[in-house]
């Protein structure tokens, strides 16, 4: 890239244009404070190919946003006197809400990255209405938005994670199957009771925890990934060439409604067969711990780590019906991970949720079958990997979101 320099031009006399490159100036200079830490103003200056002048301009304004914060003196070189390094602020931070069939999850940061709050929490969304759901919400949001201030961080932002086809620009869910929820506007109604000046987002669960995987997770810097998400429902994110697939609609990512046996058995989505009834959250309690399968039961919604100790607990004691069955969901893992291999040529594929809760007894029955049905040769072949973010990828993801657009648009 090429770097861009703006001079001594004036705020009065500048261009639209002018505008638009400073602009990106901005957000170079905070992606490059991002990436190598904090630098001094003369660093930046000879790594970006920008003047010092220009630097030191754009770093006043980034002062003045509290975008950034001087730290230390660094040295660049052997000759002249040390400057003040320049570092990411942590005054400003984001937020993000998951919502999903049995939990809330909540993530707030600062713009280092750093994790200021972060829970999960048992939730029956299938027993709440739309408007309990989105009062839930409203609920969570506030709370978190109000720790980040108590702890000296200022909410620029909030994305919320759902399970389920999005418009991101609408605001709106057109469809979240396993919620019941049909064209809501989760944007603007959540955007209601909350200050004007906070953006509100909301976007794909999958889609988000595979930015999160991206930037912090364990494959993170991988410029061709697909993650998938193990809850209730099945969904994956794909990253391409370092940026994720949205699809023409922005409807990329509903996997887990691949058909995979089209005499299975049926979807929350009103098909049948879809592969995420084969390898989803409630196909391996059904088959394990048919006592605690979802649907049943009057009392408290178990968290799902809760459900998975216990199939844990059973595999442990090498329960010969809980041994197969999982072997069965790896296969199938397997099965639908080859045609996604297929599809999209990827390096590493990433298993979220429960998948990575039990990875050690799944990922050998999925790769085998990757192995067997990818076309890919066996050097390029990729391999399954399991996610250290836990149930809180798309919630992290989504603050993640905040924080992009806050370097992207510093302005």
């Amino acid at each position: 890239m090429v770097a861009m320099d703006l001079g001594g031009v004036g705020p009065a006399h500048e261009t639209t244009d002018q505008l638009a490159v400073r602009r990106a100036n901005l957000s170079r200079t905070l992606r490059h404070i991002r990436a190598n830490g904090p630098r001094s103003r003369a660093a930046i200056a000879a790594a970006t190919g920008l003047h010092k002048t220009t630097v030191s301009s754009l770093v006043e304004e980034l002062l003045s946003r509290r975008l950034v914060r001087e730290t230390g003196l660094e040295r660049s070189g052997t000759a002249g006197r040390p400057g003040r390094a320049v570092a990411l602020s942590p005054e400003l931070g984001a937020v993000g809400i998951e919502i999903n069939v049995d939990y809330l999850a909540v993530h707030a940061c600062d713009l280092t990255g750093r994790t200021v709050v972060e829970r999960r929490v048992g939730f029956d969304a299938r027993r709440r209405d739309v408007e309990g759901c989105l009062d839930d919400l409203a609920a969570a949001a506030d709370r978190t938005l109000a720790e980040l201030a108590d702890h000296g961080v200022t909410p620029v932002g909030l994305t919320v994670a759902v399970p389920g086809l999005v418009d991101v620009a609408r605001g709106v869910v057109v469809v979240a199957p396993n919620l019941g929820w049909h064209d809501v506007p989760v944007v603007s109604r959540l955007a209601a009771g909350l200050d004007p000046a906070l953006q509100v987002g909301v976007d794909n669960d999958a889609n988000l925890a595979a930015l999160a995987e991206y930037t912090w997770g364990v494959a993170a810097g991988t410029a061709d990934l697909v993650y998938l998400t193990g809850s209730v429902g099945v969904g994956g994110g794909a990253i391409v060439d370092g940026r994720l697939l949205r699809g023409a609609d922005g409807f990329s990512g509903e996997i887990g409604h691949l058909p995979v046996e089209p005499v299975g058995d049926p979807c929350g989505c009103g098909r049948t067969g879809c592969w995420e009834t084969k390898v989803g959250l409630a196909e391996l309690v059904r088959r394990i711990t048919p006592e605690f399968a979802y649907g049943l039961g009057d009392g408290p919604v178990p968290d799902p780590r809760e459900r998975i100790a216990e199939v844990r607990r059973r595999l442990d004691a090498r329960d010969q019906a809980a041994l197969e069955a999982v072997a069965g969901i790896g296969r199938w893992l397997g099965h639908g991970g080859a045609i996604l291999v297929n599809l999209f040529n990827p390096r590493v594929v990433v298993l979220g949720g429960y998948f990575a809760d039990l990875a050690d007894h799944l990922i050998p029955a999925a790769q085998a079958q990757l192995t067997r049905l990818a076309m890919a040769s066996p050097a390029a072949r990729c391999h399954f990997v399991a996610s250290d973010l836990g149930f809180t990828a798309a919630a992290r993801g989504g603050a993640g979101a905040v924080i992009e657009r806050m370097i992207e648009v510093p302005t």
